[in-house]
């Protein structure tokens, strides 16, 4: 039985952003996202849909949900003070034209546009994959293309870049410093005395599980060296005081770790025809890259310590380093 402590999805790491948990927050994405992010501390939550109804003239696009009246003004409803994208949205036009709406100004939709304020609201963001693979033969669009999506607009109209407060998810080091703190909170409740040494990442995607696994061993060895930005570039949760909290997670995580392996399975965007597992040396580097505009390109961060078929020959190549039976 696996319990709600022991996993780790691309948003739980916001838990430790509690700046921002009384705050009234824009939530975008699709799913439980109310729930969620209350869950995670947030007090005050509206979503895409409520600030919609809200300012029905907003959203324009889809010509039968324009109203066919004019609506009377809206009272009472709260500034906004920050933004958090879990997700990519159902409506893409409407989230990108309603955030875009609130960072514009700054907070409150319906009044008159005067001064663009910058810097912009807080900004969130969860779940960095350009790319996901589906039932469909090629990948398809993830989250990330929809962050490009909103950085391209949101420069296009101001002539600034769409700032990030954190971003969060694979291949945030912020994610797997709290993926580690949970790992070392469950081998202590179940009475694990050894400290933990290396850690696994197993994954699919070279842009974001490699890439994040490979940049954060860069982290462990760096946190060593008390270099704890060593191979970002311009990485907003580095750079932000509340991320670098959150990187340390308040001296709760011993830095026992000293590694972390990256491990990449064919059975989702990357696919490999040859004998697995073998070590990742001759790998083809990409001549794109996919991953986020805020991290640096470097192909060495792309190569996997380790390419399996699957998942279950990663966990038995784990075992195996272990001497684990």
């Amino acid at each position: 039985q696996v319990s709600p402590e022991q996993v780790v999805l691309s948003h739980s790491p916001l838990q430790l952003f509690s700046q921002f948990h009384q705050r009234y927050m824009l939530v975008a994405g699709q799913g439980p996202l109310e729930e969620n992010a209350y869950d995670l501390g947030f007090k005050h939550v509206v979503t895409i849909e409520a600030l919609r109804r809200a300012y029905p003239l907003l959203d324009m696009v889809d010509l039968s949900r324009r109203p066919k009246e004019l609506p009377p003004p809206s009272s009472g409803f709260p500034t906004l003070e920050g933004v958090i994208l879990f997700g990519e949205p159902v409506r893409w036009e409407t989230s990108l034209q309603l955030i875009t709406d609130v960072l514009l100004s700054n907070g409150n939709p319906g009044a008159e546009l005067q001064d663009v304020p910058y810097p912009h609201l807080p900004i969130l963001a969860c779940n960095m994959d350009l790319l996901w693979m589906a039932e469909a033969k090629m990948p398809r669009f993830g989250h990330g293309t929809f962050l490009l999506c909103l950085e391209s607009i949101y420069k296009k109209v101001t002539g600034r870049e769409l700032k990030y407060e954190a971003l969060i998810g694979k291949p945030s080091p912020v994610t797997y410093r709290y993926a580690q703190y949970l790992i070392q909170q469950q081998a202590e409740k179940q009475g694990w005395k050894a400290p933990i040494q290396r850690l696994y990442a197993v994954g699919d995607n070279p842009m974001s599980d490699v890439y994040g696994a490979n940049l954060y061993n860069n982290y462990l060895r760096s946190a060593r060296q008390n270099q704890v930005q060593a191979g970002l570039k311009r990485s907003p949760q580095a750079a932000s005081p509340q991320a670098e909290v959150s990187l340390e997670l308040r001296d709760d995580c011993n830095n026992s770790v000293e590694s972390c392996e990256s491990i990449l399975v064919c059975t989702g965007v990357y696919r490999h025809n040859g004998d697995a597992p073998r070590r990742a040396g001759a790998q083809t580097e990409e001549a794109v890259f996919h991953g986020h505009r805020d991290f640096r390109f470097d192909p060495s961060l792309l190569e996997a310590s380790y390419v399996v078929q699957d998942v279950d020959d990663a966990v038995q190549l784990a075992f195996g380093k272990e001497n684990w039976s």
